[in-house]
């Protein structure tokens, strides 16, 4: 994120200058920093350090880097209200990650906890440089957020101001980041209740992805900025009298919705900037109220509003009573003003105020005081537990984290009367899983509200009480899938069929295996490519589950084995070693046949050769390289598999005794496809698929094996299965895909199970 230039020229006395008055301003703003003298001595040291490590290098804007930790430090003080620890993590942020100095020099200078969240927000950083999935990415940001909450407390301040400097940034890396941000970072601020940041980043996204829609919508803000301001004025003033009549003590003020709000209007609904009739949005504040009286002081507020306005019966949202998950508390109303026009109402006391605007920062400054354990504590609770689960991938891992998000609640409850919160469209079976797992496996349905038997795929309404019935006969099935909507029964239902599919692989595996010994052979690599080929089969994997589930046929079996096909020349692509073999005679050239995902090759010390059928060469499944990749080969007795150079499987067998590692190389072609796996993420819209198969199918006439997208809210992510002739042919196809209206990344995925 506007990454340091390499420039290491001495600064400017201006520049020196500049860099101590900004230490001066966030030792000013910052009270928690200035204490006591402690605090003021550990601060001044974590900023002489980054300044010298950071000495003489420059942001992209030209600016000296240090400027960026003090920004970041800034922003920890003051928008976030954090200590002195975490404004001393933030001037040191970068410094290991960055510089020379180590996680254990921080923990020599400073201390151990200070060096843990260094090393936490070091390995997010690293983590966010690698080419994973944003679902891995985000799981392992919040397995870093366990530990220490301060370590993502800090990174999100270090991501906003990253955004808010993000114009110095070529295009490119401004898309890129600006994707990251909106995937990851917004959500994310959503879920911890950080409010204020939440609409300020997804305001800088928009600024980024959507330049023309943001600076329109700006320029109608600005150009009716003093008519709204008037309005709102008029709004206020009889709600200001009312409330200073009943003696309240309180901060009114008016706001437009945000940009990025009113943009998703726009586009969701498809109404112009005219047409959104709640443009405008006004905070009632309530301050000096005792905890115990808050609920009452509000309820109190909202009859006074609705004295002055007329209500909408369908506009009231009750977070007061009922919080959401990420502790946002408020409570909602959309009145009619004057001319005719729609207002919200936001009713709120100061500590609801900072909760919600600072969300998990505000959150932990009340729990010294009698305020017990909210639903953002449950929440936490719950991540660290999934966290623990070793058997969740990381895409069921995002779904649980984003699936609720931005989704309405319902409140359901228990045969006790205990209050239970899911998301609208929850089943009965989602509610027997949010119980327990156990619970979710055995239901066979429901009684809701003591009274009335149902299915287990009846939707639940917001007030019911339900029990669960249940028997030991019951198996969970796979189209219970089709109709359950929470990430834990979702993820539970998958788990239990991947390992029941697991076991199924390993009993057909067993099956395979004796049936090639009672043949008299092996289970060698050029068999199972045999058996690939003889049964259609694309992987090992199905290969098995085919034996387990419908057995095999030992005739059949036995002349796929021994089928023998004629000798003849074949010009495809063809692999050559760059030495020969360490022996004390020269071999014979040899050639192997490879598995059915691709052609046969040859491989040769120096010249083409014959192709024969009963030779032991494969291509490896495990990285599935294609002409134009850098390979190498894994030598184990006479059988060669060809692995992509930066493959696992090829570091790991280095070390192992009685294994050779080749120089390999691709010297000859004739168009002939390859089995390839790429995974596409952007914006879902209309037409998306059809403009996608387009590309591939019509404009590069590239055949299309399987094709799989799953979308969340505007969000969607694919899989697709194609055969490609080399590198350059894949690199085209992925540049044009690149190009299409929606699509945010385009990744190759080696692994094909």
């Amino acid at each position: 994120m506007n990454k340091k230039q390499g420039n290491m020229s001495d600064f400017t006395k201006e520049e020196v200058e500049a860099i101590e008055a900004e230490y001066a301003r966030l030792m000013k703003d910052c009270p928690k920093c200035r204490q006591n003298e402690e605090s003021s001595k550990l601060v001044r040291r974590a900023f002489d350090l980054a300044n010298k490590a950071h000495y003489g290098i420059r942001r992209r804007s030209g600016e000296p880097y240090i400027f960026h930790p003090l920004s970041v430090a800034r922003i920890v003080s003051g928008e976030m209200e954090l200590g002195v620890r975490s404004v001393v993590c933030s001037l040191l942020h970068d410094v290991v990650e960055d510089t020379d100095y180590t996680v254990e020099d921080i923990k020599n200078l400073f201390d151990e906890q200070i060096a843990a969240i260094i090393d936490g927000l070091t390995k997010i950083k690293t983590a966010l440089k690698t080419k994973s999935s944003q679902a891995e990415n985000i799981r392992k940001m919040l397995l870093t957020m366990s530990d220490d909450s301060r370590v993502i407390l800090v990174k999100m301040a270090d991501r906003l101001h990253n955004m808010r400097t993000l114009d110095s940034m070529p295009p490119n890396k401004q898309l890129e980041i600006a994707e990251e941000t909106r995937m990851l970072f917004v959500p994310l601020a959503h879920r911890l209740g950080f409010n204020a940041l939440k609409t300020e980043l997804e305001d800088l996204c928009l600024k980024f992805e959507h330049s023309d829609d943001y600076n329109y919508i700006c320029s109608r803000l600005k150009g009716n900025e003093r008519k709204r301001q008037h309005y709102i004025n008029r709004f206020c003033i009889p709600l200001i009298i009312k409330l200073q009549s009943d003696k309240y003590e309180f901060n009114i003020a008016g706001r437009p919705k945000s940009i990025s709000s009113i943009w998703n209007k726009i586009h969701n609904k498809k109404v112009a900037f005219d047409e959104i009739y709640d443009l405008l949005a006004v905070r009632v504040i309530l301050s000096n109220v005792k905890p115990e009286d808050e609920k009452s002081a509000c309820w109190r507020v909202y009859s006074l509003v609705t004295d002055v306005y007329q209500p909408s019966p369908d506009r009231l949202r009750d977070w007061i009573t009922s919080p959401r998950e990420n502790g946002y508390e408020s409570l909602h109303t959309t009145v009619m003003g004057p001319e005719g026009h729609w207002v919200e109402v936001q009713i709120r006391t100061t500590r609801m105020d900072e909760i919600a605007e600072r969300g998990l920062a505000a959150h932990w400054k009340y729990k010294g005081n009698s305020y017990e354990d909210g639903q953002l504590d449950i929440w936490l609770k719950k991540l660290k537990q999934v966290l623990k689960n070793p058997d969740s991938d990381a895409q069921q891992f995002l779904d649980d984290f984003k699936l609720n998000l931005y989704t309405s609640e319902i409140f359901i409850f228990t045969p006790k009367g205990d209050l239970k919160r899911m998301p609208v469209g929850s089943t009965v079976l989602d509610f027997a899983f949010d119980i327990h797992s156990n619970l979710g496996y055995h239901a066979v349905g429901g009684k809701i509200n003591r009274h009335n038997t149902v299915t287990l795929d009846y939707k639940l309404q917001s007030g019911d009480q339900i029990e669960i019935i249940t028997s030991d006969k019951q198996v969970p099935q796979r189209f219970w899938l089709d109709f359950v909507v929470t990430a834990k029964a979702k993820n539970s239902l998958k788990n239990l069929f991947r390992n029941e599919r697991k076991m199924l692989w390993r009993r057909g595996k067993a099956i395979i295996e004796i049936a090639i010994k009672e043949l008299g052979y092996e289970p060698e690599e050029h068999i199972y490519t045999k058996l690939l080929q003889g049964y259609n089969c694309g992987t090992m994997n199905e290969l098995f589950l085919m034996a387990a589930e419908k057995g095999i046929n030992q005739e059949e079996f036995k002349s796929i084995i021994e089928k023998k096909r004629e000798n003849k020349i074949i010009k495809y692509w063809m692999l050559q070693l760059d030495r020969v073999f360490q022996k004390s005679t020269e071999p014979e050239p040899v050639a192997h046949e490879i598995d059915k995902r691709s052609e046969p090759v040859t491989v040769s010390s120096n010249e083409e050769i014959t192709i024969t059928d009963d030779q032991k060469y494969s291509i490896a499944i495990c990285c599935n390289p294609i002409p134009g990749d850098k390979i190498v080969g894994i030598q184990r007795g006479s059988n060669l598999t060809i692995h992509k150079e930066e493959c696992a499987e090829v570091q790991s067998s280095r070390e192992l005794p009685d294994v050779s590692i080749l120089n390999i190389k691709w010297v000859k072609h004739q168009e002939k496809a390859f089995l390839v796996r790429i995974r596409l993420s952007g914006f879902d819209r209309i037409g998306l698929l059809n403009d996608l198969t387009n590309v591939i199918s019509k404009e590069l006439k590239i055949n299309i094996r399987t094709l799989h997208f799953d979308t969340t809210e505007k969000h969607f992510d694919g899989m697709v299965d194609l055969y490609i002739f080399d590198v350059q042919h894949l690199n085209t196809l992925m540049a044009n895909l690149q190009k299409v209206n929606g699509v945010r990344s385009v990744t190759r995925i080696e692994k094909i199970d």
